[in-house]
């Protein structure tokens, strides 16, 4: 009898301690503007909920939505709406993609800070990025050369940018195109002549903010879309969610989600 409770003893430790190491996980990938936000949130989220452990990675939205549907990925992070193309090649492999906003976002472009150059208008963005103009004192700025950096055609920055500045033009040859916000920052902060473009929560000291036609970007502009160049940002789940998914998706568009997403840079959705 007392071997028989030993064993038992032996078999419900081995069950217990197998029940606190079998954490779930939940795989987040995608934009680069989303995931300042979603980094900020999972930690948030894994206090909450440590039973659940959250990875992060970005690569563009494009990638996110691409991770999604190869099934690599619980939840695709975008800074633009899915594809019409993106929705057919989904249901080819029966992936539901299901949109949930999540922020509100301002793409904004910045300059080095020895830049005098405050305001551009729209045209004026257009005409660099086309290559049209390419010394910052036609600007009414300084004797020097504009280095254009751009970002890469998996991008939902680029995408949005492209439609709204570009008007679906083919953007300088020139340009230096980058893979994520974070490289444009480094770009445009360490090159005197550069201008980029971030969302608004990678803004930070080292660049200075350019306003569009007088407007500058902020959470107030945006959310009243007197600014230009605004957008809603997503997270993408494979049909309805479920488990650690939907506790993730619920938590982000909680109160308390939408003031980590502010704590994070971006604009709430309420």
């Amino acid at each position: 009898m007392k071997k028989i409770l030993t064993v038992l003893a032996a078999i419900g430790l081995l069950f217990s301690v197998n029940s606190v190491s079998a954490s779930e996980k939940l795989v987040i990938k995608g934009s680069t503007t989303v995931l300042p936000i979603a980094q900020v949130v999972a930690e948030s989220f894994m206090k909450d909920y440590p039973e659940i452990k959250v990875t992060l990675s970005g690569g563009g939205s494009g990638n996110g939505i691409k991770a999604l549907l190869d099934g690599t990925t619980n939840i695709a992070d975008a800074s633009r709406f899915i594809k019409s193309k993106e929705v057919k090649k989904a249901c080819g492999k029966s992936v539901y993609p299901v949109p949930f906003k999540v922020a509100l976002d301002a793409i904004i472009p910045v300059v080095n800070k020895i830049n005098s150059v405050k305001d551009l208008s729209l045209k004026d963005l257009k005409n660099i990025y086309l290559g049209k103009i390419r010394n910052w004192k036609k600007l009414v700025g300084p004797d020097m050369k504009i280095v254009v950096v751009s970002r890469d055609s998996s991008s939902g920055t680029y995408e949005v940018w492209d439609k709204i500045v570009l008007k679906e033009k083919r953007v300088t040859p020139r340009a230096l195109t980058l893979a994520s916000n974070g490289a444009v920052v480094q770009a445009v902060a360490s090159t005197k002549g550069a201008i980029g473009y971030i969302g608004l929560g990678y803004l930070n000291k080292t660049l200075k903010l350019v306003t569009i036609d007088g407007i500058k970007g902020s959470e107030k502009t945006t959310q009243s879309g007197e600014y230009p160049i605004s957008r809603a940002l997503f997270m993408f789940t494979n049909g309805w969610p479920k488990g650690s998914t939907a506790k993730f998706i619920n938590y982000i568009q909680s109160i308390q989600g939408q003031k980590l997403v502010k704590k994070a840079g971006s604009i709430s959705i309420f």
